[in-house]
């Protein structure tokens, strides 16, 4: 960085699982996993205060949660659900199976494989999330899950949020669980008396089912582990400093934790953009939560040049990285390091987030360096296949046979040498050339 002016630093450092939160979560699995419904209900007694003699969620609960939304309120959900449906089935048709006789007598390939079942959590929370549904129920759907079944934690009178559980039913859930916390991911990891064991387990989540989540990884798959929420916007003197204070603080709202970055290559729009949100905050209805964001995690960084911009962005690597140039798209090729991309004014990322199609399930805190989140690709898996001919595997074999060698592995050695004679026949002698 030739230039790099921090205006306002984060005062936080990157944020550790405590080792209270690691060993309450232990306790947790090991009890649902020895014990099933007996200690998921009395985990979601103590944590939710609910008792309730059944977690599963019938069709006239849904049907119910249905009646209590207008007609608006459902359409909205429906839409975001197409466009969310629509941008995974275009993304599952550039995932293809292939096979190919790479030398004579040697074909290779692979096929794309649905997993059988899907668990996802669907968090409640401050803001229990109407989309969320759609970003990870929707995928599995279209990868051609089986079994797609979701836990979501229960409200004060026992049951689903509402627009949550038509959301679950619209995205196409099979089962819907009414569990929280730990307590549901050890559910769907290890299974109960109740709960179908998964082979994955998808969504988002707080520290502790985020935890959860990284502890039975292994016996299941996950799809990553995520942190709260980021945004990163790089904008130029062309940029309105009220709409870049507007979309710093609608990701500052989602949580204490949530980190915004603003990166201007105009150090007037940086002070601008300062006093917008000093301005803003006390208009939302979500002011402490987003003050306490700003004032601890946020950031404001003037730059000397648009290549100065992506390489801090890409240092970052942050979750949502949104530009506002004059030119939004010539950073497009440079820019690496990111879970989802807003080119310009028109796309903040509260449209990625909530409707337009795109998964908003993203990686944080510099993951994007390695990972892109939740895709259809999370719910497919790839096993590759070989098939040769008496011909082919006499061309390998030495070569196999020389590794095995080399390594020390008898048998795979011998097994490897069996294969050399091109007739096939084991223990034939060599053709004569």
């Amino acid at each position: 960085m030739t230039d790099t002016t921090y205006l306002k630093k984060s005062e936080s450092e990157s944020i550790e699982v405590d080792q209270e939160v690691t060993d309450t979560v232990r306790t947790i699995l090991d009890e649902v996993r020895n014990r099933g419904d007996e200690a998921v209900a009395e985990y979601t007694q103590k944590f939710d205060g609910i008792d309730l003699d059944t977690f599963k969620i019938t069709t006239d609960e849904i049907e119910a949660a249905a009646g209590r939304l207008d007609s608006d309120e459902r359409e909205a959900i429906e839409n975001t659900v197409a466009n969310v449906r629509e941008f995974h089935e275009e993304q599952r048709g550039h995932i293809e199976s292939f096979e190919k006789e790479f030398k004579p007598g040697i074909k290779m390939g692979q096929r794309v494989l649905p997993i059988e079942t899907a668990g996802i959590y669907v968090p409640g929370g401050r803001h229990p999330l109407v989309a969320s549904p759609a970003m990870t129920i929707v995928p599995a759907n279209v990868a051609g899950v089986d079994r797609v079944v979701a836990c979501a934690p229960p409200q004060d009178d026992g049951t689903i949020q509402p627009a949550q559980l038509y959301a679950m039913e619209q995205a196409g859930v099979d089962e819907v669980y009414c569990i929280g916390g730990s307590q549901a991911i050890g559910s769907m990891a290890y299974g109960t008396e109740t709960v179908p064991e998964v082979d994955v387990v998808a969504g988002p989540g707080n520290v502790f089912t985020t935890e959860a989540k990284r502890q039975v990884y292994g016996h299941v798959g996950v799809d990553f582990l995520a942190g709260p929420t980021e945004v990163l916007i790089i904008a130029d003197e062309t940029a309105d400093a009220e709409l870049v204070a507007t979309d710093l603080l609608a990701q500052a709202e989602h949580d204490p934790n949530s980190s915004a970055t603003f990166v201007s290559l105009d150090r007037d729009l940086a002070g601008a953009v300062e006093s917008e949100i000093q301005a803003q905050l006390p208009t939302i209805d979500t002011e402490e939560v987003a003050r306490e964001s700003w004032e601890n995690n946020g950031e404001v960084v003037v730059v000397d040049s648009k290549e100065d911009a992506i390489d801090l962005a890409n240092e970052y690597a942050m979750e949502h990285v949104q530009v506002m140039t004059d030119e939004p798209r010539s950073y497009v090729d440079a820019l690496r390091n990111y879970g989802s991309l807003f080119l310009g004014e028109h796309a903040p990322v509260v449209f990625g987030d909530k409707a337009v199609g795109t998964n908003h399930c993203l990686p944080t805190k510099r993951v994007a360096r390695y990972s892109s989140g939740i895709w259809v690709g999370t719910y497919l898996k790839t096993p590759t296949h070989q098939e040769l001919t008496a011909e082919g595997a006499a061309q390998i074999a030495p070569w196999a046979a020389k590794i095995c060698e080399l390594e020390g592995t008898h048998a795979h050695q011998i097994s490897a040498e069996k294969r050399e004679r091109p007739t096939g026949e084991i223990g034939a002698p060599p053709v004569d050339d």
